[in-house]
C-alpha cells in the first residue's frame, strides 16, 4: 500500500523537506503545510521543513523556511501538489537522498519512487488527511494541520462548488472542523478580495468575448492589472470570474506578463474537457482547471478557436 511505504519513509528519515509548486494556492500551501505539522507533532525530534519560493498574497496562511544546501543531504524530500518537475519550487528538491511525489493531477511526469497520485482527489491536502489517518497515529491530526488542510480543500473545491467534491471530501472537511481552529473566519480570508481586484473582475466581465455555445475569452494586458497596483499573484482573483455568468460553458483568461514573458493562460470549464488544450500550449492540469502559456497573440488567438471548437462540439 503506497501509503505504508510513504508513512515506513517519514519514520526513516531523521530531516524531512517538503517542497511544493511556484504560485502557490491553498491546496498547495494546505498539503505542504499540513503534512509537515502532522509529522512534527508525531515526530517532535525529526527536522521538518516547508521550502519554496514567494507565497504571495497567501503568506497569512503558510511561510516557507529558509534552509542551507546541506541540510538537503541524507534528506527526504516530499513533493506535493505538483505534476511536473519545472513547477517545484525551489530547484535544490532532487539533492535528498529519496524523493515523494504526491498529487492529484494526471501523472504525466511520474518523477519519484514512490509516487502516490490521485487523480479523484478533490486535493492533495485531502490525500494527506487521508495519509495521517493510515499511519496509525504515527502522523498527529493537530489544529495547526487541520487549519491548513481544511483551507487547501476549500480552495481546490472552489468552496466545495466544483464538481471535484465528493462524499468523502465532504467527510473529510467535517473531521478537520472538529479541529479548534475557526473555520468561518478562514472561509471568509479566502473569500476576501481587494478593491484593486474587484476593479479587475469588472474589467473581466466588461471585455468578456462569448461565443454563442458559450466560450469565453479575455485578455488582461500588463497595463490594466499592473495599473491597479495588483501583483502577479493577485491577478488570480479574476480567474473563476467568468463561471459565475450562466452562458459561459468553458473560458480561458489570457494574462500577459512583465519583460515579454509568455501570456500566463487560466483554462476553466463547467463541462467540456479543456487539459488536452492546456498540454498542446505548453502547460497541462486537471480535466476542468489547468493552465498553460501563449507566446504571442497568434497563439492566444489559436487556443480560443481551440476552445470555441471544443464547446460548440460539445454541445452537439
Amino acid at each position: 500500500m503506497i501509503q505504508s511505504a510513504i508513512i515506513d519513509a517519514i519514520r526513516q528519515y531523521d530531516t524531512i523537506l517538503i517542497h511544493r509548486h511556484v504560485n502557490p494556492d491553498p491546496d498547495a500551501l494546505g498539503s505542504q503545510g499540513g503534512l509537515a505539522e502532522a509529522i512534527r507533532a508525531g515526530f517532535p525530534t525529526k527536522k521538518v521543513y516547508q521550502v519554496g519560493g514567494p507565497v504571495g498574497n497567501l503568506d497569512w496562511l503558510a511561510q516557507m523556511q529558509t534552509v542551507p544546501d546541506a541540510t538537503y543531504a541524507g534528506a527526504l524530500v516530499i513533493v506535493c501538489d505538483t505534476a511536473n518537475q519545472p513547477r517545484i519550487s525551489d530547484a535544490r528538491y532532487p539533492q535528498g537522498a529519496m524523493l515523494i511525489k504526491i498529487d492529484h493531477h494526471p501523472n504525466d511526469d511520474a518523477y519519484g519512487d514512490p509516487t502516490w497520485v490521485d487523480e479523484a482527489a478533490s486535493s492533495v491536502s485531502e490525500l494527506i488527511y487521508d495519509l495521517i489517518q493510515a499511519s496509525d497515529g504515527a502522523l498527529k491530526l493537530t489544529a495547526a494541520a487541520a487549519r491548513l488542510l481544511y483551507a487547501g480543500i476549500v480552495g481546490d473545491t472552489g468552496r466545495f462548488l466544483f464538481n471535484n467534491t465528493s462524499p468523502h471530501t465532504l467527510n473529510v472537511a467535517a473531521e478537520l472542523i472538529k479541529q479548534d481552529f475557526d473555520p468561518t473566519a478562514l472561509n471568509n480570508r479566502m473569500n476576501q478580495i481587494t478593491f484593486a481586484q474587484a476593479k479587475l473582475q469588472s474589467y473581466v466581465f466588461m471585455h468578456l468575448n462569448v461565443t454563442e455555445a458559450g466560450a469565453a475569452t479575455v485578455v488582461i494586458p500588463l497595463e490594466v492589472w499592473q495599473g491597479l497596483g495588483l501583483t502577479a499573484d493577485q491577478v488570480h482573483a479574476a480567474v473563476g470570474t467568468p463561471g459565475r455568468l450562466g452562458e459561459v460553458v468553458a473560458w480561458a483568461l489570457f494574462v500577459q506578463q512583465p519583460d515579454d514573458a509568455p501570456y500566463r493562460v487560466n483554462l476553466r470549464s463547467k463541462g467540456p474537457i479543456i487539459n488536452d488544450i492546456a498540454r498542446a500550449h505548453n502547460g497541462g492540469g486537471h480535466p476542468l482547471a489547468s493552465g498553460a502559456k501563449a507566446q504571442d497573440a497568434a497563439e492566444i488567438a489559436a487556443i480560443t478557436a481551440e476552445l470555441a471548437a471544443l464547446v460548440a462540439n460539445d454541445k452537439e
